[in-house]
């Protein structure tokens, strides 16, 4: 098919006659029974090339296509057999990985279906596995550009914006406002070009991307007899033991698992009756169990008659932050380290700042951010606090980046701050209330709470919880607990003299791992002169 054929065609390529412009340009194009669009850069400029459906080729998928585009250049690439998208794009002067080659468009292989972007669940954290949509900001039918929110994904650890990426209409919305549980890259919405295309996508389901081709692949070559006779001879092998199963399985309904998966269902209140097996002849096995758990799956509940009782679901943000507690708990070895220091001279300091504070529109400086800059500079003062154990190393940062626990009625969030070592206490008080309401606004973004370093949590004054030992944030090695200041009667500076003074306790958590014993006892030494002479930490 020639080039001038090609724009006949489709519709997509009439627009894009500055593709085919100048000498260096190619038009890549690939035939199977769903049609593509990609962009191909070359010389450092990006070409959008694919269109409509074509006739399908009936060359085997690895084999490779050549052809010309009206230009004296050519090109080719090799295509996976079970993909949709070629593994490479080869010129005269080099090639294009997977990379530089990315698709723009998948294309629905009937032909009642106009092109259309299929739009995934996006992975918007690290951890991140599943999401769920909180809410759309975008309806079926309306306008998009690119810059745009189309809704808001409650990910593992906050409520992200999802962005548009390119202009079109929101055809279909796939999962709409309370979906959970969606797995990253599974399609969420719809996407199109032309806003007479919308009707068309009423009835839309997604389907499986790769699956249809391998069924008319097979049936273009036909298979010899001989494997069919081993098919048959296979499946009849395990037709003696089928009813055996079945028998042993119905006398007393017996249970097949292992005793590791038996001991965990055990654990964690869950019926075997309940979990499907995958093991030899439906047998449960540990990962049976684990992954049961993992998909929010029902503990047998052992209420006494007549109790009543309500079942609140979990947010995503309270089963990430379970699992990752839990596997602090086993995995890391804690130890504690407790301290208290004298706040007087800290509340007396608090007392002279704020009024300037006032006087100059910033917000008052709290006991807490007090607290979290002489965190930070004991850190500074023995690093080996400011690590993480990586197995065969551990790791020593160089920023001191302090998560602050905040509670809200969505869960327990740990908004960081930035280099808190070297900011002043106005800006330590500016972002911490910053962040803190954005974390009760459920509207934190992953850069609001990634890259932490050590973790300070303070139960004293909000809550007049006196010492408490917290749970390490993984990969950290520590984290600080802050309790409630209280007056104590203490020998004053004559005999037989006394006097009252303010006492606040410190509990360091520490991973066995990274920091020793010693190392932690240098940290709150450096941690308690802070507190108790403040206008150092001014210096």
């Amino acid at each position: 098919m020639s080039a001038a054929q090609l724009f006949r065609h489709s519709r997509k390529l009439r627009s894009l006659q500055n593709a085919v412009d100048c000498e260096r340009s190619s038009l890549v194009r690939y035939f199977s029974s769903s049609s593509g669009s990609f962009i191909v850069k070359e010389n450092g400029v990006g070409k959008r090339t694919g269109g409509t459906r074509l006739s399908k080729h009936s060359q085997p998928a690895k084999e490779l296509e050549t052809f010309s585009v009206g230009v004296n250049r050519s090109y080719t690439w090799t295509r996976a057999s079970n993909s949709r998208i070629p593994s490479a794009v080869r010129g005269l002067n080099g090639s294009f990985s997977c990379g530089q080659v990315a698709s723009a468009r998948p294309f629905s292989s009937s032909a009642d279906l106009p092109p259309h972007q299929e739009i995934g669940m996006p992975s918007l954290s690290p951890t991140m596995t599943e999401g769920n949509i909180a809410k759309w900001l975008k309806k079926e039918g309306d306008k998009v550009s690119p810059g745009e929110v189309l809704c808001e994904v409650e990910t593992d650890k906050a409520t992200v914006e999802m962005e548009c990426m390119e202009e079109g209409y929101l055809a279909k919305i796939i999962h709409g406002d309370g979906a959970k549980e969606i797995k990253v890259g599974e399609i969420i919405a719809v996407t199109v070009e032309e806003e007479g295309d919308i009707e068309k996508f009423k009835d839309y389901k997604p389907s499986s991307s790769a699956e249809p081709v391998a069924p008319t692949e097979s049936k273009a070559q036909p298979e010899p007899s001989p494997p069919k006779v081993e098919e048959k001879e296979a499946s009849k092998t395990p037709e003696p033991k089928a009813p055996k199963t079945e028998e042993a399985s119905q006398s007393g309904d017996r249970i097949f698992a292992s005793p590791l998966a038996r001991k965990l269902a055990e654990d964690n209140n869950v019926q075997l009756s309940s979990v499907k097996g995958t093991g030899p002849d439906g047998r449960i096995l540990k990962a049976d169990i684990e992954d049961y758990l993992a998909k929010g799956g029902q503990r047998e509940a052992f209420a006494a008659p007549g109790l009543g009782y309500v079942d609140i679901p979990n947010a995503q943000i309270r089963k990430v932050t379970a699992n990752r507690l839990l596997a602090s708990k086993q995995t890391i070895p804690h130890y504690y380290l407790t301290v208290d220091a004298r706040v007087d001279k800290l509340v007396k300091l608090r007392g002279e700042l704020n009024p300037l504070q006032d006087a100059s529109g910033g917000k008052k400086i709290s006991i807490n951010d007090l607290v979290i800059k002489a965190a930070a500079l004991a850190l500074r003062k023995v690093p080996q606090c400011n690590s993480s154990w990586m197995n065969d190393f551990i790791r020593q940062y160089h920023n001191v980046n302090i998560n602050v626990a905040v509670q809200t009625e969505h869960g327990l969030f740990v908004p960081v701050i930035r280099d808190a070592d070297k900011k002043g206490l106005g800006t330590i008080a500016e972002e911490v209330k910053q962040l803190a309401q954005k974390a009760r606004d459920n509207s934190l973004k992953p850069a609001d709470y990634e890259g932490g370093t050590f973790t300070v949590s303070n139960l004293g004054g909000p809550f007049g919880i006196k010492q408490f030992c917290a749970i390490i944030n993984p990969p950290q090695s520590a984290i600080l607990a802050i309790g409630s200041a209280e007056k104590r009667m203490i020998p004053g500076s004559a005999d037989g003299q006394y006097e009252f003074g303010s006492f606040m306790s410190a509990t360091l958590s520490c991973d066995h791992r990274v920091i020793d014993g010693a190392i932690g006892a240098e940290f709150l030494k450096a941690f308690k002169g802070y507190i108790e002479n403040p206008t150092s930490m001014l210096l």
